[in-house]
């Protein structure tokens, strides 16, 4: 029989929403909630360094391509 808690132990892309959600300042309450309740701060940490990084790349990467359009 399965308990509680691994029944409601969120997925990787239910991680992933939070996180990206939290970035941007749009989580639900009931969102926030079920997120302490169930789930581990070591996936979130780890998904919203992951996320962090990917965000920090593309932006470099967009700057390096505008200028490089531009001629500078």
């Amino acid at each position: 029989m399965v308990n509680e808690t691994e029944k409601k132990a969120p997925s990787f892309y239910s991680v992933l929403g939070s996180v990206l959600a939290s970035m941007f300042g749009v989580q639900s309450n009931r969102k926030r909630e079920q997120d302490f309740t169930y789930g581990k701060p070591s996936q979130y940490i780890i998904i919203g360094l992951f996320v962090t990084v990917v965000f920090v790349l593309a932006i470099w990467g967009l700057v390096s391509l505008v200028m490089k359009l531009a001629g500078v």
